[in-house]
């Protein structure tokens, strides 16, 4: 059968069924007319009608099935391995196997791999020469920043941060954990940065003024630039940080936020624009409605990027014994979680890391309900868009094939070290890595906003109801 032609084995489907159509409307009539002479005409004409309607019906079916088994779902896989290939940059090899009743289709697509394959290599060599450059250029930069003793945190037009280097990120970090693209007034009060602002905007000249954080318990002497575009830099000096006085003080940047217009309406906005706040949780069982969290692991997305450094991993205390079938899993202990904050206070930290992103989790309707059964104490509103990436999966590659998340990140080539599998914050990162891969073969399909993508990913919602 594998030696024949894809047209003529096509054709054999369709023969196959006007064949087996005959033969059933044949064997019909013959029983019709069997029915005949005992009974009436008519009603051997009727039960052979109905006969014959139900063996085409059978036939049909049949023959549905062959074909989707042996031409629907290896295209779509192949499809899918293509584009895995083609957008997330992962060197798969196509399922020869499964399309081996596609004639030269699986091999034809194979060298189509190949070929772009050895373009993509020549392509990272050149890429990989760029970034070598570009990163001796940002050593340089570090250093430099290293002798100057003031943190440094880049604004733009909207009040968002764009850079931040290693001692601007502990101060930050007293307050909240610094995030690229978060307003600056989640850090510090409204009323005095506003004010020094507009000073700086009127005069188009440096204001100095006091920054006070949010937490009312903190005051930094600070300074404000502005730069062209609207944007400012904002200098604090002699801040005190647990920083060695020769220690490098990394960047955090992407200098896209200082142009990139976000619309007011999420369901608009370009994928490439989001944040996205990727996260896991570990929990003492699996029952939502009565089992607790143990561990909440989050990461942050942006440009396609994990942001280095803005990470969340936090122990909880759930106020209950972690079963021992539970650790065996996640390895949370109820020792490690002795003193912790319980979920109200960890909820909340959460609640303030993800402020302002898409909240992305693989089967998030299981997270989101143990954080959501808490909210009223926490004292929060999780109103955050969200984003599954078992569903992601389902529009990708079709609702046939298997979603869990080891089977996903095999598909798309990421690796989780086995002993940060099954804990929170391994598993948002691979999560994450996942997504990274998935987004550009989303807007390689046309699905180039977040609306587009809900849109297509409300079609697969069963999946999660049968998960979960």
């Amino acid at each position: 059968m594998t030696k024949l032609g894809l047209r003529l084995r096509v054709f054999l489907f369709f023969l196959l069924l006007g064949l087996g159509g005959t033969a059933a409307v044949m064997v019909a009539l013959w029983l019709g007319h069997a029915r005949a002479v005992e009974t009436t005409v008519a009603n051997g004409f009727v039960f052979a009608a109905i006969i014959a309607a139900l063996a085409l019906m059978g036939l049909s079916a049949a023959v549905w099935l062959l074909f989707d088994e042996n031409v629907a779902k290896p295209i779509e896989k192949i499809a899918a391995e293509m584009r895995v290939r083609a957008h997330a940059g992962v060197a798969r090899e196509v399922d020869l196997h499964a399309a081996r009743y596609l004639g030269d289709l699986a091999p034809a697509a194979q060298a189509v791999s190949a070929r772009l394959g050895d373009g993509a290599m020549e392509t990272a060599e050149r890429v990989a020469l760029e970034t070598e450059r570009l990163a001796r250029e940002t050593e340089r930069l570090t250093a430099l920043l290293t002798e100057i003793p003031v943190a440094m945190i880049l604004v733009n037009r909207r009040g968002q941060i764009v850079l931040y280097d290693g001692q601007a990120a502990e101060v930050l970090s007293q307050l909240h954990v610094p995030r690229l693209n978060a307003p600056l007034t989640d850090f510090f009060q409204a009323a005095g940065l506003d004010a020094a602002v507009r000073r700086m905007h009127k005069t188009g000249r440096e204001v100095s003024f006091t920054a006070e954080g949010v937490d009312g318990a903190q005051s930094y002497d600070a300074r404000l630039k502005p730069m062209d575009g609207g944007g400012y830099m904002m200098v604090i000096d002699g801040a005190e940080t647990h920083m060695a006085p020769d220690a490098e003080r990394p960047l955090v940047y992407d200098f896209d936020l200082l142009t990139r217009d976000v619309p007011d309406c999420v369901e608009d906005a370009h994928l490439s624009a989001l944040t996205f706040t990727v996260f896991d949780t570990e929990t003492t069982g699996l029952l939502p409605h009565k089992d607790e969290v143990v561990q909440i692991g989050a990461v942050r997305v942006l440009n396609g990027r994990i942001v280095p450094g803005e990470v969340m991993d936090q122990l909880v205390d759930p106020g209950i014994p972690i079963p021992a079938s539970s650790t065996r899993v996640h390895r949370v202990s109820d020792t490690m979680v002795a003193g912790q904050p319980a979920i109200d206070v960890a909820g909340r930290r959460f609640h303030a890391f993800a402020r302002g992103s898409v909240i992305v989790a693989h089967n998030a309707p299981f997270d989101m309900a143990f954080l959501r059964r808490h909210q009223s104490r926490m004292g929060v509103s999780w109103d955050n868009p969200i984003l599954d990436t078992v569903l992601l999966s389902a529009v990708l590659f079709g609702a046939s094939q298997t979603h869990t998340l080891d089977a996903l990140c095999e598909r798309l080539g990421v690796e989780i070290p086995v002993q940060l599998r099954h804990t929170a914050l391994g598993d948002a990162h691979a999560t994450a890595q996942v997504l990274i891969r998935m987004l550009p073969m989303l807007e390689a399909r046309g699905m180039t906003t977040f609306g587009a993508v809900l849109e297509e990913t409300r079609k697969h919602g069963r999946l999660l109801e049968d998960l979960n």
